[in-house]
């Protein structure tokens, strides 16, 4: 009696696992996009990340059609991942022009004078991704 339990419980485990196999669907393959790949700002500048306390600040901005920003500039690193709609960031010290849309990434100058402004009807919003000291802001208007 017990040899044929222990047969059963093998058969039973064998159907199981083949049951299992069979079953069992291969997970479809991760597909990655590079977005951008840069060592450098927007600005030209070497990427530096804050040496005290840094922070991970994560935020969505919605910018309205017709919305020109103030000319400001950031003091440590920020990342902007353009969401929906279309902006034009003007570097005030250099003259560089930048149109990014949806899809586009980019890596704003640090210490330099910027400002943006929307293009088209659409809501500008954008993932951005700021790498900062503890609690300091990153955005500094120009007085």
């Amino acid at each position: 009696m017990r040899q044929s339990f222990i047969r059963l419980l093998a058969r039973l485990r064998r159907s199981w696992r083949r049951r299992r196999r069979d079953t069992h669907q291969a997970a479809p393959a991760v597909r990655v996009t590079t977005l951008l790949k840069s060592s450098v700002t927007a600005g030209g500048q070497p990427i530096a990340f804050p040496q005290k306390d840094p922070q991970v600040v994560v935020a969505i901005y919605e910018i309205p059609p017709g919305t020109a920003l103030s000319d400001h500039q950031h003091p440590f690193p920020r990342y902007g991942y353009i969401l929906s709609g279309r902006l034009r960031v003007t570097n005030s010290e250099t003259g560089q022009v930048d149109v990014y849309g949806p899809g586009d990434f980019g890596i704003e100058a640090i210490g330099q004078w910027h400002y943006g402004e929307t293009i088209g009807a659409e809501t500008v919003k954008i993932l951005v991704i700021d790498q900062v000291e503890k609690d300091r802001e990153n955005v500094v208007l120009r007085a």
